[in-house]
């Protein structure tokens, strides 16, 4: 069939022995996908059009939204298209390119959950300082790092696989690319691409989560010397969103991680469903933890469903 099996095309994975029940499965992936980009889609909207959100707490909030519908939208096609029509053939760099784009934007929602820690620090630590502090520059200044930090310290290990030959099996675990499944199937010498990823985790994933802890941290013993016990569960609610979300986002990572290390004996399935969660279920949960427990964001809904049904 394929003259050279290197440049034979990957093969992409749905949920093995379940190939029959596809299409029912592929009603549930659909209805979490439509929901993510309504969902994020509507937050990017209300940020933009409303002029009371025009703030640093928004503004990154509007960057952790745009993170998750580009998280979406790069899975989606191939989840779908294997779900849907069993397309499971992708090219090289069609693969290398969203395993790029999936492992670059992990790490810049992480970075953007940092960035939000920051901004909760400053206006529960120096409230009279903080429009004078994260003003729009430096917010975008803030922006732009997450970004290159998340795109550029993924290029050292995706710029390998392009030359990488692969003659053994092509099949993938999943129905997307990701760097570990791709760089096993290599017949190469693999020991930088094995040991970067993990020394990046712990700069990245590890070390942010150790900040936004000791963050909170510092805001919970300033809180604590509020003498007033309104004033103190007012600061506090202003935090409940941002903490929800850093533990949707944190316990599916810890979730997956210790699937992938500890749970070798598991059912493959086990280890796919996961990773859906994993991918899935922050980007569908972040706008409903923060159109429950944001004030502002409801307000704003409220506002929007008023104007369109005036006659």
């Amino acid at each position: 069939m394929w003259l050279n099996i290197s440049t034979a095309p990957f093969l992409l994975t749905g949920f093995p022995g379940l190939e029959a029940a596809h299409h029912w499965i592929s009603i549930p992936f659909f209805a979490v996908y439509i929901s993510v980009l309504l969902g994020n889609g509507t937050l990017l909207y209300l940020i933009k059009d409303d002029h009371s959100l025009h703030e640093p707490m928004y503004y990154f909030l509007a960057m952790l939204a745009g993170t998750d519908l580009m998280v979406t939208l790069t899975t989606m096609p191939t989840v779908m298209g294997v779900l849907w029509m069993n397309h499971r053939e992708m090219s090289h760099g069609a693969c290398f390119l969203q395993a790029y784009f999936i492992h670059s934007l992990s790490i810049v929602e992480s970075g953007v959950l940092l960035a939000m820690a920051y901004d909760r620090f400053i206006a529960i630590r120096t409230p009279l300082r903080y429009n004078s502090i994260l003003t729009n520059s430096r917010v975008m200044k803030v922006g732009l790092g997450v970004l290159l930090r998340g795109f550029l310290s993924l290029v050292p290990p995706i710029v390998p696989l392009y030359w990488f030959p692969y003659c053994r099996s092509h099949v993938l675990s999943h129905a997307f690319c990701l760097h570990q499944d791709v760089m096993k199937l290599a017949c190469a010498d693999i020991t930088f691409n094995r040991v970067y990823p993990v020394i990046l985790v712990a700069l990245t994933f590890f070390l942010d989560a150790l900040i936004i802890l000791f963050s909170y941290i510092l805001i919970l013993k300033t809180v604590m010397g509020i003498a007033s016990r309104e004033e103190r569960t007012k600061a506090l609610n202003t935090c409940v969103s941002h903490i929800s979300c850093v533990l949707v986002f944190y316990i599916t990572v810890i979730g997956l991680t210790f699937i992938h290390r500890f749970g070798k004996h598991a059912p493959h399935v086990v280890h796919i469903t996961m990773s859906y969660v994993y991918f899935l279920f922050p980007p569908f949960m972040n706008p409903v933890i923060y159109s429950i427990k944001t004030k502002q964001i409801q307000r704003s809904i409220i506002y929007q469903l008023s104007v369109h049904r005036r006659p």
